[in-house]
């Protein structure tokens, strides 16, 4: 019989720490080996960081970019567990620290692990394709008043996934927020709009205007386990791969 396989929850007093932890108690494969915490959170369950490493086969984090950097250097430094990554907000700088932790360990690393975020990720890929440039673009996402960061991670990777179809950088193109006489909107920009309030868990529309009419491709989360079992099927996928640094494209099959 195959052993479950062995997972420590990060930031396991979060909301997405109960989450994950919850399909992973739920499910015979998968065994919770570890929920860990910053340092001094109160809870007779948690262990130290090194002790949960030290337990798990894989890792799921769903914290902050720089305590998510932190731990990928640590499991790094170990030679394992594999890491799981739902944080957003990365600087360029935790980025190129992740990339150098992937070559010693797997990690998937998404803004979204939802299946439908991923699913509507390659439609805005191909309507941006085969739409003309005369279609306006623009990202629209909302989220609960206690997100850190904006845009959120999935919104830039709708703009990346507009981008590509494109085939222009993001960040030439990028246009965050308006105010004032900010003039005729420019040719191929590509526009986002954040919304903050409440305890809304994420809705994400890209909408495409020409002059005659509007097309929008829109995603909206109703229960925040989905981006846990989403998390919890990378985890699943990751056990065993080489070092690498993964997506939610890759565990989907997506990519070849």
């Amino acid at each position: 019989m195959t052993e479950p396989l062995k997972i420590a929850v990060a930031g396991a007093l979060g909301r997405m720490g109960r989450a994950v932890a919850a399909v992973v108690q739920a499910d015979p494969r998968l065994q919770l080996a570890a929920r860990f915490d910053r340092p001094g959170a109160s809870d007779p369950d948690l262990v130290d960081q090194d002790a949960a490493l030290a337990a798990a086969e894989v890792v799921i984090d769903f914290t902050t970019a720089s305590a998510s950097t932190a731990l990928a250097e640590a499991c790094a430094a170990r030679g394992g567990p594999a890491l799981i990554i739902g944080s957003t907000g990365f600087a360029e700088s935790e980025i190129a620290r992740l990339a150098a932790a992937a070559g010693k360990i797997p990690i998937v690393r998404a803004g979204n692990f939802s299946l439908g975020v991923n699913m509507l990720m390659g439609l805005v890929e191909q309507a941006a394709r085969a739409l003309p440039d005369d279609y306006d673009i623009e990202v629209f996402e909302a989220h609960h008043r206690r997100k850190i960061d904006a845009p959120s991670g999935t919104a830039l990777m709708l703009g990346e996934a507009a981008a590509r179809g494109r085939g222009v950088e993001l960040s030439s193109v990028a246009r965050h927020g308006r105010e004032g006489i900010t003039g005729a909107r420019p040719a191929g920009e590509i526009g986002f709009s954040v919304v903050r309030a409440g305890g809304i868990i994420g809705e994400h529309s890209v909408i495409f205007g020409s002059d005659e009419e509007i097309l929008t491709l829109t995603h909206s989360a109703i229960d925040r386990g989905l981006f846990a079992k989403g998390a919890v099927a990378a985890a699943r996928w990751v056990a065993g791969r080489p070092p690498a640094a993964y997506d939610m494209q890759d565990v989907l099959g997506f990519r070849g």
